[in-house]
């Protein structure tokens, strides 16, 4: 579907020839793919100005098919149905109504749903949004999950369901929530006998968790940013077989040291740190640990975190930085490399006692058939770890989606 030529006056204003002075305003490609919007009438006293607009209709929904692979889960496949113009009050009249794609579609809600074996997590996710419920800012948020994976010293099985309310303020890029989350937690084949902390989760957990969260994200990308910030605070209490509250802190910034005059090539400084707290009733299943790509390179998964007879039992306090360094290594932007410090702890009491640094390099390689998303490639070294941390020099994130 194509509009094309739509003009509208916002405001009773006289005519008035365009005026050739004023530039095109630019337009966002993901609204505007192939097209412009252009100032009808010059700049006047009165903010209501006329527009001529030229555009066409993306697409909303897509079905993927992908395999991922990484050093902290193994082999992932994925099945993906994601549509973001959903209507759950539009069920199919007809059979046209299916094969043109009408059915289902119309009312901007979100529908996803999600399959993904593996060889060491499975994942299985049905969500569904609507962004603006009964025509106001607040969205409305339902979602079902079933999860499995094999750790290191313990099988873990979560079958349960998310509801939140949320408001955005779009203008200053700020938005909130209320969420709860119920989940059965199921523990089993415990890799030692006899640990207080792994024996009073055996068998199944009942988990309800009530959490508040804030969020700023001024970020250009949330894939690979260039410029921008990120910033999440959130405060939960849970109750059921175990009540403990939790505090969470999220804060990343990416600043633009130079770039191309064709803003192509950029190169990015970023800092990033994670602050988490929790009650001393944690279960293990729900503590903190480190270790991997997506905490602190140069450890294997969960391999910085404290342990007892043998087990990464983790810990009641959270804090871990990264700052790195990307610059671009191929003229089309398809590949850069990244300089980084990883550095922080996770320790049973708020204390710091076994402080881990590991310093390190890495790729970043963008396949645009592979999806948005930078297969990674990283190095690194650990300076300064405990005795007990298990370490990894390498460590790897790849995904394919079609």
């Amino acid at each position: 579907m194509q509009w094309s030529s739509v003009s509208g006056t916002v405001a009773a204003a006289p005519r008035m020839a365009p005026d050739p002075a004023i530039a095109p305003i630019p337009a966002d490609p993901r609204l505007f793919p192939n097209g412009q919007v252009d100032p009808f009438l010059p700049q006047y006293s009165d903010p209501a100005v006329d527009l001529f607009v030229d555009l066409n209709e993306a697409q909303t929904g897509r079905f993927m098919v992908g395999v991922a692979v990484n050093s902290d889960a193994g082999l992932m496949g994925q099945i993906l149905l994601d549509e973001q113009n959903f209507d759950w009050t539009r069920y199919p009249r007809s059979l046209d109504e299916i094969a043109n794609g009408r059915a289902w579609r119309g009312a901007g809600q979100r529908f996803r749903l999600e399959a993904a074996p593996g060889t060491v997590v499975q994942r299985y996710l049905a969500s569904f949004q609507e962004p603006y419920l009964w025509d106001t800012p607040v969205s409305l948020g339902l979602s079902g999950s079933f999860y499995d994976r094999r750790f290191l010293d313990w099988d873990e099985q979560r079958l349960g369901g998310r509801i939140s309310l949320g408001y955005q303020w779009t203008e200053n890029d700020l938005s909130a929530a209320i969420a709860y989350r119920g989940e059965n937690v199921n523990i089993r084949n415990p890799s030692v006998i006899g640990l207080p902390e792994l024996d009073e989760v055996v068998g199944d957990n009942a988990l309800h968790g009530f959490r508040f969260t804030v969020a700023n994200d001024t970020r250009d990308n949330p894939f690979l940013a260039t410029e921008g910030h990120y910033v999440e605070a959130s405060v939960e209490q849970v109750i059921g077989s175990f009540v403990y509250p939790r505090v969470l802190l999220d804060m990343r910034q990416y600043g633009l040291v130079t770039e191309r005059p064709d803003h192509s090539g950029r190169h990015v400084l970023s800092f990033g740190t994670q602050l988490g707290f929790s009650g001393n009733d944690t279960p293990i299943y729900d503590r903190f640990f480190a270790g991997g790509f997506s905490t602190l390179r140069g450890f294997d998964f969960r391999g910085a975190s404290p342990v007892k007879s043998g087990v990464q039992v983790g810990g009641d306090f959270m804090w871990v930085n990264t700052l790195e360094y990307l610059f671009p290594l191929t003229a089309d932007d398809m590949m850069h490399g990244v300089a980084f410090v990883d550095f922080g702890t996770v320790e049973e009491n708020v204390t710091i006692n076994d402080f881990r640094v590991a310093p390190g390099f890495g790729l970043r390689i963008t396949v645009p058939a592979m999806g948005p998303m930078p297969i990674a490639l990283d190095f690194a070294w650990p300076i300064s770890h405990a005795d007990f941390d298990d370490l990894q020099v390498f460590s790897f994130n790849i995904g394919l989606q079609r």
